[in-house]
């Protein structure tokens, strides 16, 4: 619905040279809407194109700033639409201040390498994908552009309970199909004042709408310098890490839920879980969701002050991290998932 005009897409390699890109955008207020009244009754431009013509491959967004700096969308809300409501690559000096999603299908706030110099605060609404994503590395079909996102402050973010409520989190390292390889890592990278978000997803994982062996990261992702700060879970939450991390740090974290034996509030390692092809009865049709083969290291890694409401004393470290070390399911397909022979190395 709304575009910058000097849209310079690179899905064969990285972004390089001169790009003329567009400054000075200021968008503020209004309620933008393509009318999807159901999740399968799209209207308008139901993908996000950037043009009904020669459309700039990757596009995806109800608002969609790519090839430019100095944005700034601020006060506005998107309504039942099926792209991501507000679409950023290849974007620096840039401000989402205040976006209200109300039932909408896809991400809030979408961000694609390279970026950097982001302000992103004040997200609040229904979303069924995640509120916000920073994706470096992405599926190929979602990309105009990849690359390294830097220096992006992310504040006052609340999930609500009948959304997807997640933030994605995805670095990874990009192979165009010349063989050519992009290093995709997420530095400096703060979030602040975060509330019922359930899934803080930095997991690699590849593209099933594509085929799994057909776009993936080469090896997972790197992370440096990420923070957490002020998060309050009034129901049950939690951060999955699956990427080559230096620099962790987890600050003043207030769980307002009842806390089982197994519950930890950073999982490092990879996942494993078996998609059963639309719910078909035959194996040969299943396949993994996730990486669960590769191993990931973790270092230089600070959590305090994470407690339970009921308590004044903070939960030790080794109560709130849990490494992961996978292993093959040997009864699997008569039970899921699959497994593998991944794990998590945190460096203490």
């Amino acid at each position: 619905m709304v575009r910058n005009a000097n849209l310079v897409g690179f899905k064969d390699g990285p972004v390089t040279g001169e790009t003329n890109p567009d400054t000075d955008i200021r968008i503020e207020g209004g309620i933008w809407t393509t009318l999807a009244t159901a999740k399968n009754e799209l209207n308008g431009n139901a993908r996000g194109h950037s043009s009904r013509q020669n459309w700039a491959f990757g596009t995806h967004g109800v608002i969609l700033s790519q090839n430019a700096s100095r944005i700034s969308v601020k006060n506005a809300t998107v309504r039942k639409s099926k792209p991501f409501a507000i679409h950023l690559g290849n974007v620096h000096d840039f401000e989402i201040d205040g976006l209200t999603l109300e039932d909408h299908y896809r991400d809030g706030v979408h961000v694609n390498g390279p970026a950097s110099q982001g302000v992103i605060r004040n997200i609040r609404g229904i979303s069924h994908d995640d509120p916000v994503a920073l994706n470096a590395w992405e599926w190929n079909n979602y990309a105009p552009s990849y690359g390294p996102i830097r220096d992006v402050f992310i504040e006052n973010v609340t999930g609500e309970s009948s959304g997807t409520s997640s933030i994605r989190l995805l670095p990874g390292v990009k192979r165009f199909d010349d063989g050519n390889q992009l290093d995709c890592p997420l530095e400096n990278i703060t979030l602040r004042h975060i509330t019922d978000i359930r899934e803080f997803k930095i997991y690699d994982q590849p593209n099933l709408e594509m085929g799994r062996d057909r776009d993936f990261s080469i090896g997972v992702g790197s992370i440096s310098n990420l923070r957490f700060e002020d998060l309050v879970f009034n129901r049950p939450g939690k951060i999955e890490l699956h990427a080559n991390t230096d620099g962790l740090v987890i600050q003043n974290v207030l769980i307002n839920h009842p806390i089982t034996d197994d519950w930890h509030l950073l999982a490092i390692g990879p996942k494993s879980q078996t998609y059963q092809g639309g719910g078909s009865n035959d194996p040969a049709r299943w396949t993994e969701i996730f990486s669960p083969d590769l191993d990931c290291t973790v270092q230089n890694v600070a959590v305090s002050g994470v407690r339970t409401s009921d308590s004044q004393t903070n939960l030790p470290i080794d109560r709130t991290v849990k490494v992961i070390r996978l292993q093959p399911n040997p009864d699997y397909p008569k039970s899921m998932p699959k497994g593998g022979t991944g794990k998590g190395i945190w460096i203490r």
